[in-house]
């Protein structure tokens, strides 16, 4: 991209420049004609200013750190918020923004007097758009320390090297490597994500108080792995899911993220069986008492599957793959023995 292109770019990102900010910037807040936040990597604080309309001062979408001297346009407030290396990443990055339907604005005086939640299934879809495939990764590495090497189809998740922690204390910001899954609708389309803080080096989740967070609206949907046909298998957490997809390996599944969400999962219209991957505690139980009773209200059959342990990847790292299927194998209808397990049944 030529310097022109860069400017003309960085022009067309000012036209909208207080859209730019709302999301990449959400910490911060409007003050007047500006966007007031802590610096371009979206930290908490008031020493950055970023002009939202052009002024005698200059174009919209300039801004300045008072605390640090630094100064730049909207391509530098997406680099340093999304932590992006290479021009040619920004360049993406800002071009799928501009690219894309903007909310209507509220009113000025409907302004929140503190900065507004993030959340929303759009920064859901956009921290999706910016994180790369999980080979080679720590998410990669993550998984098989969890004993989960079977990870055909699983293109809803990514790694975002510098993914945003706040806690839920209004603590500082923390920036730690992160699991990025997709929640999807029955139609395929992104409604959240759901993020897994990770240490560096992959060995496990990040020292954080609250390693597991969603964003977006979730009820109903799922994190899918397969395109479920008359028979697919549910069950609450990510590593759950993918543990008894090493062992059935064929058959289409969701991870609904928690017991209340497995609850209330919405089923396929070509949907004719359930299988219910039950975590062995109390909610686990009260989630598929209730998928059980909606399943079959909808002339679904549902069949639990039970670990032995709390939940299938404890199964998996204690006994190995091979005792899994077993132990799968005897609780399927006998009919999807062989269809799903073939010449492993």
């Amino acid at each position: 991209m030529t310097r022109l292109d860069a400017s003309d770019l960085a022009t067309r990102l000012g036209r909208e420049a207080e859209a730019v900010c709302r999301h990449y910037l959400d910490a911060g807040r409007r003050q007047g004609n500006y966007w007031q936040v802590g610096d371009a990597r979206n930290t908490p604080g008031r020493s950055m200013f970023v002009r939202l309309k052009e002024t005698m001062k200059g174009p919209a979408g300039k801004w300045t750190d008072a605390a640090t001297g630094e100064h730049g346009d909207l391509l530098d407030v997406i680099r340093e918020s999304c932590g992006l290396i290479d021009f040619a990443d920004v360049v993406a990055e800002a071009r799928s923004f501009l690219s894309m339907p903007r909310p209507e604005s509220a009113p000025e005086k409907k302004q929140p007097s503190t900065p507004a939640p993030s959340g929303t299934a759009e920064a859901a879809r956009r921290l999706f758009a910016i994180s790369k495939p999980i080979s080679s990764t720590p998410v990669e590495t993550y998984f098989r320390t969890r004993g989960i090497t079977a990870l055909h189809g699983t293109g809803n998740l990514r790694f975002h090297p510098r993914c945003y922690y706040r806690p839920d204390d209004d603590g500082p910001t923390e920036i730690w490597p992160a699991m990025i899954a997709t929640v999807t609708d029955l139609s395929g389309r992104i409604t959240g994500v759901h993020r897994t803080w990770l240490t560096p080096d992959g060995s496990g989740k990040a020292p954080i108080d609250t390693p597991r967070k969603a964003m977006g609206d979730l009820l109903g949907h799922a994190v899918r792995f397969g395109i479920a046909g008359d028979v697919m298998a549910a069950g609450e957490g990510i590593e759950t899911v993918l543990s008894a997809r090493q062992a059935i390996p064929t058959m289409a599944m969701a991870a609904a993220l928690s017991s209340a969400h497995l609850a209330a999962i919405l089923f396929p219209d070509t949907l004719r069986r359930l299988y219910i991957l039950r975590d062995n505690d109390p909610a686990g139980d009260g989630a598929r008492d209730s998928l059980i009773e909606r399943a079959n209200a909808a002339g679904i059959e549902a069949i639990t599957l039970s670990p032995r342990l709390k939940d299938f990847n404890d199964d998996l790292r204690q006994f190995g793959v091979e005792a899994l299927r077993a132990q799968i194998r005897v609780q399927l209808a006998p009919q999807d023995v062989a269809r799903f397990l073939g010449a492993a049944a």
